[in-house]
């Protein structure tokens, strides 16, 4: 019975560190702010632009990626089912397009660091020089 409760332990501490944080990310060049309620709005269609007016274009990364899991219950408040739902209905009816994904987070660098009204994420892990963080959740 103990090797169980080890078991259980040791899945549920490896279940938690597969995503520790998500970096919302830039273009190098974009001077963009952004909060959870302005991340909401791009993330979900109801706008397309950054506070200051500039176009913004939102990239998600490929369903069943551990960091798009993250982000959409963490800063979308939303399962990705719901989000799929959502997505579906607005499709259907001609309201709206998901924003396109990318397979992983090299991908997503790549499209975020040669497009300057791009905004992605990624796995904090996975930042480096050719993108610019504007925000960890």
């Amino acid at each position: 019975m103990s090797y169980v409760k080890a078991m259980l332990a040791v899945l549920l501490l490896l279940s938690g560190s597969v995503v520790a944080e998500i970096a919302i990310i830039v273009h190098p060049a974009n001077n963009a702010s952004v909060d959870q309620s302005e991340l909401n709005r791009l993330f979900l269609g109801r706008g397309n632009s950054f506070s200051d007016g500039s176009r913004a274009t939102p990239l998600n990364l490929a369903e069943g990626v551990p960091a798009r899991e993250h982000f959409d219950t963490q800063v979308l408040n939303r399962s990705s089912a719901q989000l799929k739902a959502y997505w579906s209905r607005l499709v259907f009816t001609g309201k709206g397009t998901p924003p396109a994904e990318h397979p992983n987070a090299a991908a997503m660098k790549a499209a975020v660091a040669a497009d300057p009204s791009a905004i992605g994420y990624i796995s904090a892990s996975d930042v480096d020089d050719s993108i610019r963080v504007v925000a960890t959740f």
